[in-house]
């Protein structure tokens, strides 16, 4: 049996990994030059390392990246408006890790036969037979997985007329700084934008901010210096130490809910099948268990039915999961002051069952 699949990001290669271990050939196609990742850093969540685990590859991460819970959300000033019980997360859900993300598609890849992966590859064409058509000639298949992100060509050749991804309004900025002591895992709120950090294993300090922004608009590391220099310590120290060619910069976007994951031949996982905001930080976590899912339900039973179970079992899960992911950011980025205010006071006094009910069922999925 084979299976290409198309895309060679954190999702695709997961995909890849399960399926080549349990026998079938792979051919993994990469429009990018090479397989790497330039992002910054990643938190994975327990239920992200459970389905690693199904691979053997989930200890590794746990031993070179361990890391707690986000300790919670502050306002700009510093006062807190959520604080996590770090202890009782873990004793209730698992293990959290952080690493870059090259860490991780570098463990992924190397999982996989290097005669499987074809970089510099674009896909121009997906039918629903198994036939993929691309740079290179064509391709067929008893499976396409399509996991080529946001924007993806497999989503476009099978639903031409659906609706593509749509902006949510807020840009999202990326960067490491050098290492520095951190009292954990914070996000901070003020009115239209945002600001995280997430200490690094080897020290560096993961950050990234998000502001309401027209779409397309760019912005300097000197303006966000601007933008952040009076919110609590230590945002504005991180951003006077980032470098500006480490800054990576992305609009944010989601996926409207699809009516299928599958078609024919062909299924999607990832960003392409459901991509959502990254205010839950499950987008990663729920394409490892697309991946998976995926490779069990096809090889346990058939490429039918295999299909129809996946597209069964992880539509709903995975658009549940989208729609609490763009509830759970959307009051960071009101802009009424009124509002805000009303905020500020209102999140401290929600009780802690509230708060993790939106979560829970994604940390405790099991594979």
């Amino acid at each position: 049996m084979k299976v290409v699949i198309v895309g060679g990001g954190i999702g695709g290669l997961t995909a890849a990994v399960a399926f080549h271990q349990r026998g079938w050939q792979v051919e993994v196609l990469e429009r990018a030059p090479a397989f790497t990742e330039i992002g910054a850093g990643i938190s994975l969540q327990p239920n992200g390392l459970r389905a690693l685990d199904t691979l053997g590859l989930g200890t590794p991460l746990r031993s070179g990246g361990p890391a707690d819970p986000p300790a919670g959300i502050r306002c700009a000033n510093g006062r807190w408006l959520i604080r996590n019980d770090i202890d009782g997360l873990k004793r209730r859900f698992g293990q959290w890790v952080t690493v870059h993300r090259a860490a991780l598609v570098d463990l992924l890849r190397a999982a996989v036969p290097a005669q499987a992966l074809r970089a510099g590859t674009e896909v121009r064409e997906v039918r629903t037979d198994g036939t993929v058509r691309h740079s290179g000639g064509t391709s067929s298949a008893d499976l396409v997985v399509g996991a080529d992100g946001v924007h993806s060509a497999t989503r476009r050749s099978l639903w031409p007329h659906i609706p593509g991804p749509r902006y949510v309004g807020y840009t999202t900025w990326r960067f490491l700084t050098p290492p520095q002591p951190l009292e954990g895992s914070v996000e901070t709120w003020g009115r239209g934008e945002r600001f995280g950090h997430v200490p690094m294993p080897d020290g560096r300090v993961y950050c990234y901010a998000l502001a309401n922004a027209p779409i397309g608009s760019r912005t300097h590391l000197d303006r966000l210096r601007e933008r952040f220099a009076h919110w609590h310590g230590p945002i504005p120290g991180l951003l006077h130490r980032a470098d500006e060619e480490a800054v990576l910069q992305h609009d944010t976007y989601e996926l409207p809910e699809l009516p299928a994951y599958v078609a024919g031949k062909v299924a999607l996982l990832g960003d392409a099948a459901h991509a959502m905001t990254p205010n839950l930080g499950q987008g990663a976590c729920q394409a490892l268990e697309d991946a998976v899912t995926l490779a069990e339900a096809v090889d346990t039973l058939n490429v039918g039915a295999g299909l129809r179970a996946y597209d069964r079992v992880r539509r709903p899960r995975t658009q549940t999961i989208a729609r609490r992911s763009r509830q759970a950011g959307a009051p960071a980025h009101w802009r009424s002051p009124p509002l805000t205010a009303l905020r500020d006071a209102a999140l401290p006094l929600l009780p802690r069952a509230l708060l993790s009910r939106a979560v829970t069922d994604a940390y405790t999925w099991t594979p």
